[in-house]
């Protein structure tokens, strides 16, 4: 894949010196790109509060929340690793699902067939309009690589963007250890 080739499923990372504080280290995860936009998740963003708190009706099994982005956080978003056993479905490359019958997920959940290191649930999401981001990457401000499914869920969200820097190698493995604040060094 190319530097700068977006595709659905990829990743974009943050550059270390980004400078936007919604995207500080950040990993998102691409769930839709075409000439019109960008739909992401950011993966490594922990909510405050869990699964529970912003439902109506709680599951038996409460999870943890993730902050998807700046841009609607009062909708709720999911990606999993369940297949096509979760009707509607939208299946992005390396094992990943994005959405998904809900009231079927709910099911699952509640007859504890679903773990949760195979869904990870966000409030928000991440939106770009048609040429936005194709504006940052010639900043240089992500950098592109392709998604993974066992690393998306099953690496700690804390340990997520040196993480998948360090897997990349090279120059990238050497990005993964500056520090969030170069002053103080």
């Amino acid at each position: 894949m190319s530097a700068h080739t977006i595709t659905n499923g990829c990743l974009l990372i943050a550059e270390p010196f980004l400078g936007d504080p919604n995207f500080e280290r950040s990993v998102v995860l691409v769930c839709d790109h075409n000439e019109d936009g960008t739909f992401g998740l950011v993966l490594n963003q922990l909510a405050q509060v869990k699964l529970n708190d912003v439902l109506t009706d709680e599951m038996y099994h409460d999870y943890s929340l993730y902050v998807g982005g700046p841009v609607q956080q009062n909708t709720l978003h999911y990606i999993h690793r369940l297949g096509h056993a979760l009707e509607e479905s939208i299946e992005l490359p390396n094992g990943l699902y994005w959405s998904g019958n809900f009231d079927r997920l709910r099911q699952l959940i509640n007859a504890g067939a679903v773990k949760e290191t195979d869904v990870r649930f966000f409030v928000g999401y991440s939106g770009w309009s048609g040429g936005q981001l194709a504006d940052e990457m010639a900043q240089n401000a992500w950098i592109v690589t392709q998604a993974n499914s066992n690393f998306i869920f099953d690496t700690p969200s804390d340990q997520f963007w040196r993480g998948i820097l360090r897997q990349m190698g090279g120059q990238y493995r050497v990005l993964s250890h500056y520090p969030v604040d170069p002053r103080l060094n």
